[in-house]
C-alpha cells in the first residue's frame, strides 16, 4: 500500500512536469463539459426564461465605443436589455480598467443570470483598456523562434482577463496574412508561415486557457488573404477549396483538434465554399455547420463577427443577420443591433420552420454550460483596489523578452556597425520625429552621437539642409524609422520626402537602419546596407535596440512575413558573436580538405545510408565548417538546411542528462556515491535503491539495457488495445505518443512499475542501459523539482540561445523544421516527425532521460563549446572546469566511459577498429545516437565535431549503411587532416 502510495504521488509530480502544455486546461473541451452539479445548474436557468430572453441569451453586446476624444458606456441600454430580455454576454471595448470593472460590477449585479463578458484583446486587455500596456503584437510573436514564448504571453493575457471578470477572449488571429496590403488583419497575424501560425496560435490559445479563460480563433475560414476590410465591404476571395483547405484552414484544424474553446466566424464571401451572392461566411450554413461543424469537427462555440460591420449590413438588415447567423450554425451574436428586431426575426423565423425551437434551445444550452465551467455560477465582484497595477504587472518582463528574441537583423555589410562600441563619432537621424524618444535619449547615453530629427511633414529644403550637416565627417549614421502607420496604405503614412531622404542616407557607407514598426515597410528600403526590423516602437523595444547596439545581446528573430524579394519568410542573420560562423582558415582547418567531406556524404545519399545530413566542425572557438546534404526524406524535395532540426536520440544522455547531473552535483546537491534510493523515493526494490548514482552514469548498475513498455499495450496482431490509446487528448488520454494518439496517463503507474521491477543483473558488469538514464532523469527531477526537460532548458539552452535545443519539439517550433524519422510499422503506425523517435521515451510524454532531446548542429554545438572552453559561453560561467575534467576523463576500469560521456577506446592507437576514429586524442568525449547523430568534443585540438542525420527515415534501425559505409568515422579523420595549426 505505501509503494502504491508513493508510486502514485511520484507519478503525479510527473505528470504536472512532463504534461505542462497538456493539462486539462489546454483541451477546452472543460469548457463544454457536461456533469451533475453543471446539468442541474443549466437546467435551473432555462427553465426560468422565456422564448424571447432564450434567443437573448446567445447575443453579445458592445460595452463601450469611442466618439471623438470621449468614451461612451451604453449602460442605461444594456441595463434595459439584461432586465427585459436577459441578454447573455457583453464585449468590453474601450474605457480604462476601473471604469470597465465597475461597469461589469453593477451590470452583473443586476443580471439574474450572469454576463459571460467577452473581450477582443488579441494583446491583452491593453488593447482596449488605455491605461493598461498591451501586449506585443502577434507578427511581433511571429518573429521569435520559440513557441514557448506565445504560451508564456497568453497565460498572462488569461490572467490579465481573470483578474478582471473577463471569460471569452477573442484571440488569437490564426488567420495567415499571404497579402502584404491586407487592410484588416497584417501585424494581427503571426505570419505568412500555415506551420509557424497554427503552432504559435496553439501555444497561445493553451496558455489563456489554463489560466481558465476561453480562447477563440479568428478569423474563420481564414481572413488572411484579402485586400479589402470586412469593416466596410465584404471581401471576396477566389480560392478553390483544396488551396483553402491546405493553407488558410490548417491553423484552425490544429487549434481545433487541441480543444480551443470557442471560434469567431468571419465576414467573407468565398464562393469556394458557398455561392449564395452577398452572403457572408458567417452567415452561411454550409460553412459554418457544413465545414466547421461537420466537416472539421468543431464542437466548441461559434461566435460570429461583428454583425454591425459592412460586410453583413450592407447586404442583411440587423434583425435578418442575426436570424441568418443562427440558421448558419452559430451559437454567439456578436453585436447584433436590434435587440428587439432580432429577437422578433427569430421567433418569426421559428415559426416559418427555418430555424427550430430545438435547435434555438440546443445553443442556450451549450451556452449556459459554457458559463457555468467558466465558473460563472459562483460569481464574484470585481475587486477594484489595485486593479490597474494587477493588470499590468507582468506586462513589461514578457515584453522584453519577446522584443529580445524577435529583433531581426536582416542584412549586415559592415560588422563594425553591431555592435557600435569602436565608432567614436556617430549620428542618429529619427524619422517621424520633431524632438527626441527614449532610443534617441538613450543613444546619447551610450554613444558620443549628434541627433536630428525629421517628421513626415518636413520639407525637400530640409532634406538637403540635413544631407549637409551629416556630410560633416561621422564615422557612422543610424537611421531611426519611428511613428509611422501599421497598415500599408499611402506608404504607412511615411511622406515622400521622408522616403526620398532616407533612400540616399543609406545609400551612404557607414548607415545603420532600423525599422521600428511593422516590417512590411522593409519593402520600400531596397538599398540599405545594414538593416534591423524592429517590430514596435516603444521604450521597451528601444532599450533591446540598444542593448544590440552595444553588443550586450544578438539578434535572434526571423522575418515571419516576405516583405520582398531579398527579405524573405525567415530571413534573419542570427549567428552568435562569441561562437561565429567564419571561415576554415580562420578557424585553423584546410578549406581543401575539408571538401572531401562533400563526397563522403554525397556517397552515403547515393548509397541510402541517410536521405540527407549536416556536418559541424569548431575549432578555437569558431564554426569554421557548417554544411547541409541531401533532402529530409528520399521521396521529398524538402532540402536539409543547416537549421534542420534532429531528433537527437541518446546524445541525449549527455546533452541533457549528464549536463544536469554535473550541475547538481558541482553545486552539492547529488553525491555521486549515494545510493539512488536516496534521491528515487518511489523505488520499492530494495537492491535497486542501493545502486551508486555513479554505477548508472558508467553504465555499470546491472540494469537492463532496456524495456519495451509498449507490447503490453499491443494485442497478438500488433495493434494498439483498447482503452490505452485515443486519437484526441483528454484529461484522461493526455499523454502525446504521436500524431492522433494520445496514452492513457494512468499508464504512466504501469511504466515506473515496470522500471521498479525489471530484473537486475550483476553490479559492476558494463551493460549500455536506457533504464540507467532513465532513473537518472527522475533525479535530475527530484532534486530540483523541475522536469529534466525544464531544468536543463531554463539552466543551460536558453541562456546560449538554443532556441531549436528541446524536448517536445512541436510544443516550440513547427513540423516543417523537423526531419522525419521512421514510419514505424511496429507501435505508432505511422512516419514520426517531431514526435520523439524512442517508444519508451515517447510513453514518457517526449521527455526521458535517456533519449527525447531535438536540435539543431549550431544549437547543439554551443554546449559542447562551452565544455571545450572550461565551462564559460558569452561571458557566462555554466559549470567548473574540474566538474567537467571530472566527468569526460576515462572513469572506468571496465569500459571506455566517462561520467555519462562516451570516449575512444583506451587501445585506439593499436585497435583494429579505432573509435570514434583513429587520430582522435584521449581528451576526446561525446556520444553517438541510434537515429544517425554524433558529438565528438576533444580538448587536445580544441576541435568539436557534429553530424546530424535521420539515418532511420523512413525503414527504422534495421538500416545499417551509415555504420557499414563508416561514414561518421571517415568524415571524422578528414577533419583530423584539416587541421593546420
Amino acid at each position: 500500500m505505501k509503494k502504491k502510495l508513493m508510486l502514485g504521488c511520484m507519478v503525479k509530480q510527473c505528470l504536472f512536469i512532463v504534461l505542462f502544455f497538456c493539462t486539462t486546461a489546454a483541451f477546452g473541451q472543460q469548457f463544454l463539459q457536461p456533469s451533475p452539479r453543471g446539468n442541474f445548474w443549466v437546467d435551473s436557468v432555462f427553465k426560468k426564461l422565456s422564448k424571447k430572453q432564450k434567443i437573448a441569451q446567445l447575443f453579445v453586446l458592445r460595452a463601450s465605443e469611442r466618439k471623438g476624444k470621449e468614451v461612451v458606456f451604453y449602460e442605461e441600454d444594456i441595463a434595459k436589455h439584461i432586465k427585459k430580455y436577459k441578454i447573455g454576454s457583453v464585449c468590453l471595448f474601450q474605457g480604462i480598467a476601473e471604469q470597465q470593472a465597475e461597469f461589469l460590477n453593477r451590470m452583473q449585479g443586476i443580471s439574474s443570470i450572469p454576463l459571460m463578458v467577452c473581450v477582443d484583446g488579441e494583446t491583452g486587455v491593453g488593447m482596449r483598456f488605455s491605461d493598461v500596456s498591451p501586449f506585443p503584437d502577434q507578427l511581433t510573436i511571429g518573429a521569435v523562434a520559440d513557441a514557448a514564448v506565445a504560451y508564456k504571453v497568453g497565460k498572462s493575457i488569461g490572467e490579465q482577463c481573470k483578474r478582471i471578470g473577463i471569460h471569452v477572449n477573442y484571440a488569437p488571429v490564426v488567420d495567415i496574412n499571404n497579402n502584404p496590403l491586407n487592410p484588416v488583419i497584417n501585424f494581427r497575424s503571426f505570419g505568412e508561415d500555415k506551420y509557424k501560425v497554427a503552432l504559435f496560435g496553439t501555444q497561445l490559445m493553451k496558455g489563456m486557457q489554463n489560466a481558465g479563460v476561453m480562447a477563440c480563433a479568428k478569423h474563420f475560414p481564414g481572413h488572411g488573404d484579402v485586400s479589402v476590410d470586412s469593416h466596410y465591404d465584404l471581401p471576396v476571395i477566389n480560392k478553390s477549396f483544396n488551396q483553402l483547405d491546405s493553407l488558410e484552414q490548417y491553423p484552425f484544424k490544429k487549434l481545433i483538434n487541441e480543444g480551443v474553446g470557442s471560434v469567431m466566424v468571419a465576414h467573407l464571401y468565398i464562393p469556394a465554399i458557398d455561392t449564395t451572392k452577398n452572403q457572408a461566411t458567417s452567415l452561411s450554413q454550409r460553412n459554418v455547420t457544413g465545414l466547421l461543424r461537420n466537416q472539421l469537427g468543431f464542437k466548441g462555440l461559434t461566435f460570429t463577427d461583428a454583425l454591425e460591420m459592412k460586410g453583413v449590413a450592407k447586404f442583411y438588415p440587423q434583425g435578418a443577420a442575426a436570424v441568418q447567423s443562427l440558421i448558419a450554425g452559430n451559437d454567439m451574436l456578436c453585436l447584433p443591433g436590434d435587440i428587439k428586431g432580432s429577437i422578433k426575426s427569430t421567433l418569426k423565423a421559428i415559426r416559418q420552420k427555418k430555424l427550430t425551437k430545438a435547435e434555438v434551445n440546443e445553443k442556450v444550452k451549450k451556452v449556459l454550460l459554457a458559463k457555468y465551467n467558466l465558473g460563472l455560477d459562483t460569481l464574484k465582484p470585481i475587486q477594484i483596489a489595485q486593479l490597474k497595477e494587477d493588470l499590468n504587472k507582468d506586462v513589461a518582463v514578457i515584453k522584453q523578452n519577446v522584443y529580445r528574441q524577435a529583433i531581426t537583423l536582416l542584412k549586415q555589410t559592415d560588422s563594425s556597425l553591431i555592435p557600435l562600441n569602436k565608432v567614436k563619432r556617430l549620428a542618429y537621424v529619427g524619422f517621424g520625429l520633431s524632438q527626441s524618444n527614449s532610443f534617441a535619449e538613450q543613444l546619447q547615453k551610450e554613444f558620443k552621437v549628434d541627433c536630428f530629427y525629421f517628421d513626415y511633414q518636413a520639407s525637400e529644403e530640409q532634406a538637403a539642409t540635413l544631407i549637409q550637416k551629416l556630410a560633416k565627417g561621422y564615422e557612422a549614421i543610424v537611421l531611426g524609422v519611428h511613428q509611422y502607420k501599421k497598415y500599408p496604405a499611402n506608404n504607412f503614412g511615411i511622406s515622400n520626402v521622408a522616403l526620398s531622404l532616407l533612400t540616399k542616407l543609406q545609400q551612404q557607407p557607414k548607415t545603420l537602419s532600423l525599422v521600428f514598426g511593422n516590417p512590411y515597410l522593409i519593402a520600400k528600403m531596397p538599398v540599405a546596407q545594414n538593416l534591423v526590423a524592429c517590430y514596435e516602437d516603444d521604450p521597451l523595444m528601444h532599450q533591446v535596440a540598444i542593448d544590440l547596439l552595444t553588443g550586450k545581446i544578438t539578434a535572434k528573430g526571423k522575418l515571419p512575413v516576405t516583405v520582398s524579394n531579398e527579405y524573405v519568410y525567415g530571413s534573419g542573420i542570427t549567428n552568435n558573436y562569441y561562437f561565429p560562423v567564419s571561415s576554415p582558415q580562420e578557424a585553423g582547418l584546410n578549406p581543401k580538405t575539408l571538401t572531401k567531406i562533400d563526397s563522403i556524404a554525397a556517397n552515403a545519399i547515393e548509397k541510402g545510408a541517410t536521405p540527407g545530413c549536416v556536418v559541424l566542425v569548431a575549432r578555437k572557438g569558431k564554426v569554421g565548417f557548417l554544411k547541409a546534404y541531401g533532402t529530409t526524406n528520399y521521396n521529398s524535395t524538402e532540402k536539409v538546411t543547416t537549421e534542420t532540426v534532429y531528433d537527437l536520440a541518446s546524445v541525449t544522455k549527455t546533452t541533457a542528462t549528464t549536463m544536469a547531473v554535473m550541475k547538481v552535483y558541482e553545486e552539492g546537491r547529488l553525491n555521486l556515491d549515494a545510493p539512488i534510493g536516496l534521491y528515487v523515493p518511489w523505488l520499492s526494490n530494495a537492491e535497486k535503491a542501493k545502486i551508486k548514482v555513479k554505477d548508472l552514469l558508467l553504465h555499470q548498475a546491472g540494469l537492463v539495457s532496456f524495456i519495451p513498455f509498449y507490447k503490453e499495450t499491443l494485442d497478438a496482431s500488433g495493434k494498439p488495445k483498447s482503452g490505452y490509446y485515443s486519437n484526441s487528448p483528454s484529461e484522461a488520454y493526455s499523454v502525446r505518443i504521436a500524431e492522433n494518439m494520445y496514452m492513457r496517463k494512468s499508464y504512466l503507474d504501469t511504466i515506473y512499475s515496470r522500471v521498479d521491477n525489471s530484473k537486475l543483473g550483476v553490479a559492476g558488469k558494463y551493460i549500455y542501459s536506457d533504464n540507467d538514464f532513465i532513473l537518472l532523469g527522475e533525479i535530475v527531477a527530484s532534486i530540483t523539482k523541475q522536469s529534466l526537460s525544464d531544468y536543463v532548458r531554463n539552466t543551460f539552452y536558453l541562456p546560449m540561445g538554443m532556441t531549436s535545443t528541446s524536448f517536445s519539439p512541436l510544443q516550440h517550433f513547427p513540423v516543417e523544421v523537423i526531419a522525419p524519422t521512421e514510419k514505424e510499422k511496429y507501435f505508432r503506425l505511422q512516419q514520426l516527425r517531431g514526435d520523439v523517435h524512442d517508444p519508451g521515451a515517447a510513453m514518457f510524454g517526449g521527455v526521458a532521460g535517456h533519449a527525447g532531446l531535438f536540435s539543431n548542429a549550431y544549437d547543439l554545438a554551443q554546449v559542447y563549446q562551452m565544455l571545450l572552453n572550461g565551462g564559460e559561453l558569452n561571458g557566462i560561467r555554466y559549470l567548473k572546469k574540474s566538474t567537467i575534467d571530472l566527468f569526460t576523463s576515462y572513469q572506468s576500469e571496465i569500459s571506455r566511459r566517462g561520467l555519462g560521456f562516451d570516449k575512444p577506446e583506451k587501445d585506439n592507437a593499436t585497435s583494429k577498429a579505432p573509435y570514434p576514429s583513429l587520430s582522435v586524442s584521449p581528451l576526446t568525449y561525446g556520444h553517438t545516437g541510434f537515429t544517425g547523430i554524433c558529438v565528438w568534443a576533444d580538448p587536445k585540438y580544441d576541435l568539436l565535431y557534429i553530424f546530424l542525420s535521420n539515418r532511420v527515415c523512413p525503414d527504422g534501425g534495421d538500416n545499417n549503411n551509415l555504420g557499414k559505409l563508416n561514414v561518421r568515422p571517415d568524415i571524422q579523420e578528414v577533419i583530423y587532416r584539416s587541421l593546420v595549426n
